[in-house]
């Protein structure tokens, strides 16, 4: 996970993975059937562990504006704490396999849109609880949050201060009504 989160999977060979786990490429080949096979594992260990997982659940107890807000707290403070800048495994993937590799792209893609669902879903749920008004946009607001992650996590690569990612992610929270 971390080669193909720090290299990337096209930088990522199987020799170089078959090395690193210390077993012949014949082995790597029995073990993981291919390397578009070991990307996709790792890529679900990823999210089963990445930050954003918090609002996996469809109907959270408590508030689910302070869900989003804590999310996006914590996916900030994770983002300034990588020494090594290396944003998100997906949103990385994204720009490198969408629209370029026929195999991995959709699977990255629906990857994100997936997750564009979950944040729609808490959004309706929010409002349904009566924390955002009725007349809340959800696609667009969704897509927005949504986009949001992509960009702090595209931008943790970049800023030499990440700590002001989250100050950046607040101003958007408060703007869309949402921060608690």
């Amino acid at each position: 996970m971390l080669a193909f989160w720090r290299e990337g999977f096209k930088e990522t060979s199987v020799k170089a993975l078959s090395e690193r786990l210390g077993i012949t490429r014949s082995s790597f080949y029995n073990a993981f059937g291919s390397q578009e096979a070991m990307f996709l594992e790792a890529l679900d260990r990823y999210l089963e562990r990445s930050p954003d997982r918090a609002m996996a659940d469809n109907a959270p107890e408590g508030s689910v504006c302070a869900l989003i807000s804590e999310t996006f707290r914590r996916i900030c403070a994770n983002l300034a704490a990588d020494p090594d800048a290396k944003g998100c495994l997906a949103v990385n993937s994204v720009g490198a396999l969408c629209n370029v590799d026929e195999t991995l792209g959709p699977k990255v893609a629906a990857v994100m849109i997936e997750r564009l669902q979950r944040i729609e879903n808490l959004l309706k749920l929010a409002i349904d609880r009566g924390e955002l008004p009725a007349g809340t946009d959800v696609k667009a607001t969704a897509l927005a949050l949504k986009t949001l992650l992509v960009g702090l996590n595209t931008m943790a690569k970049v800023l030499p201060e990440r700590s002001h990612l989250w100050p950046a992610a607040r101003a958007a929270l408060v703007a869309f009504g949402i921060f608690r």
